[in-house]
Order: C-alpha cells, then structure tokens, then sequence
C-alpha cells in the first residue's frame, strides 16, 4: 500500500478533551478526596516527609539572605547599643572617679585641718591658718604663696608650719598675701637643737636636685655627736620661732678624714612640697601671751593706784608740814609799836 495514502493524524474522537467545567468539577472532587485521605488515613504524610527532606536544602539556602540581613541587622543594632552603654559607663566611671578623689581629698584636708587646729590649741603663741594659693613663679627659689597679708595681720618673719612642723617663714608680705620661703629654699636658714645632746646649730636649705630638696647642718666639726634619725627642733635663739618645733631629721652624716668638718643632711619634718593650709605665727619678740598682757595691765594699774595714794599721802604730810612752821614762825615775827 502506498505511503501516501495513509492518514497519520489521530481520529477527531481522541482529540476532543473535557470541558472546562468538567476539568474543575474532576480536579476539586479529587482534592476534596485526598483532603478527606490524608486527614483520615495519612496517605500523604510519607510524600510530605520525602518532599520536605529533598527541598530542604533549597530552603535553607533561600533563607540564608534574608537571615544575613537580620543578623546583619542585629548586630548593628547591638553594636550600637553596646557603644552607647559603653559611653554611658564611661562617663558614670569617670564621675565616679570625680567623686571618689574629691572625697579623698576632703578627708585628708579635714585631717590636716584638724591637726592644725590641734597645733594651735596646743600652741600658747597666736596664729592664724591660711591656704597656699601657688607657687612662686620663680624657678630659682623655693618659695609659696599664701593667702594671707599685712590686712590679715600678717608680719614678715613670722613662723610658718603645718601638722607636722616647721615648713617655712614669711619673708614678704603684701596687702592681702604674703611670700613664704620654705626651708629648702637655698637663702633660708634656722637655728636648730638637738634634744638628744643639746647641741645647737644651724640648718641651711639645700634645693639640689640630687637630694629631692632637703637641708644641710653646715660646719659641724668631724668629732661632732650627730646621728642618723636625731629630730632637730627650733631653739628659740632667733627670736622669731618659739622654741621645740620639730624642724627636720637627720638622713645622712657624711664624715671625711680629709676635712675637719662633717657633712650632715636633713629631710624636713613638714611638707615642704605640696603643702595647703598653714599655720602662721606670730614671730616670738612680737607675741604678747594673753595672760602675761593681763598681768602687764593689772601691774600698771595697781602702780598707777600706789601711785595716787602716794600722791595723796604726800599732799597731807606737805600742807601739815607748812601748818605747822607757819605756827612755829608766828612768835619769830617782830612785834610791833603800841604806840
């Protein structure tokens, strides 16, 4: 048989297809069937299973992006907040610190304060406290400034020291501060005893860099009895500091063969160096203790009152004195003529 004379497309009855009505009725009576299956009888719960094992990994996969960018986010966010809890700690820690130092501070400014208002109960001579304001400008000298001055009462020479002893001496004065040179100050110089031996000196300020500031008992014959730890004290000789301050201590007695004199260097009792609140004193040939200026007033007016009895003691005696030769020169008069 010929080829071309076979018909090769399908019959028109294999073409036609259901309607679409059909399809849709067809298709929701099936997924209302394995609706009805899988929740009575489970059937698709395997499928399910093998379905969500094998597109796991595509969704892990897809949801890696959106997870990046949450994280992405939240750590920023974190960040963020990690800083700004960092900054606030920050600032909190430092006004703490603030706190914790002006407290320090506090309590050991009450406690030279203190002391110094124990010094002066203790001292019979009159002072007055005052509080360092800076340092000399003066690279070259060892000097403070207080705040203090010839208003205050303030006069130059006048003993300057803190809780613990002698630290300087008012060497200028102005209307409402004054200058004070410290001991190590290397014009300053302090007549010193030693209680140990009773031996009296003089101590010099000694501002050298290799020693930190201290001072130094200047010529000191070699055989002298001056030992390491001997508390020096003011003697009182000068006029100015009243006697038994505590003025430095002996750290090294350098004694040479080759000199005839010894070598002997003192650390200051008192805080030389970033000292605050002083006490000043009257220098000793112009203080006046209140009682011996009570006793000085009561002396002079008891010899003011003897004074006035004598006076009034002598008058009587001088008029009874002139009665008396004025009746004694009556009969010595000439008498006169009757007629």
């Amino acid at each position: 048989m010929p080829l071309d004379t076979l018909d090769r497309s399908a019959p028109s009855l294999f073409k036609q297809r259901a309607s679409r009505p059909s399809q849709l009725a067809l298709y929701s009576a099936l997924a209302l069937f394995l609706m009805v299956a899988d929740a009575r009888f489970k059937i698709t719960e395997p499928a399910r299973i093998a379905v969500s094992t094998v597109l796991s990994p595509v969704q892990w996969l897809v949801a890696q992006p959106v997870l990046a960018y949450q994280n992405a986010s939240r750590y920023a966010e974190v960040q963020q907040q990690a800083v700004r809890k960092e900054d606030e700690a920050r600032k909190e820690l430092v006004a703490m610190a603030q706190r914790a130092e002006l407290a320090e501070e506090l309590l050991e400014e009450n406690g030279h304060l203190r002391a110094l208002l124990g010094l002066r109960e203790r001292m019979t001579q009159p002072g007055q406290a005052a509080e360092v304001i800076y340092d000399s400008p003066d690279p070259y000298t060892r000097r403070v400034v207080i705040d203090k001055g010839e208003t205050d009462g303030i006069a130059p020479g006048s003993p300057v020291l803190d809780e613990k002893g002698v630290v300087g001496q008012v060497t200028r004065v102005y209307a409402t501060r004054s200058e004070v040179s410290l001991l190590i100050d290397r014009d300053q110089a302090i007549p010193v005893f030693n209680p140990r031996t009773g031996a009296r000196s003089v101590a010099y300020g000694d501002p050298s860099p290799a020693r930190s500031g201290g001072m130094e008992l200047r010529f000191m014959p070699s055989n002298a009895d001056v030992q390491e730890g001997d508390l020096l004290t003011t003697s009182g000789v000068d006029g100015l500091y009243p006697p038994g301050l505590p003025v430095a201590k002996v750290v090294t007695v350098d004694r040479r063969a080759d000199s005839a004199f010894t070598r002997i260097y003192c650390e200051p009792v008192g805080r030389v160096q970033g000292v605050r609140h002083v006490m000043v004193l009257q220098p000793l040939n112009r203080a006046v203790h209140p009682e011996a200026e009570a006793q000085a007033a009561q002396a002079a007016a008891d010899k003011k009152a003897k004074d006035a009895a004598k006076g009034k003691k002598d008058g009587k005696s001088d008029k009874g004195r002139s009665g008396k030769s004025g009746d004694a020169a009556a009969p010595a008069q000439p008498a006169k003529d009757p007629a």
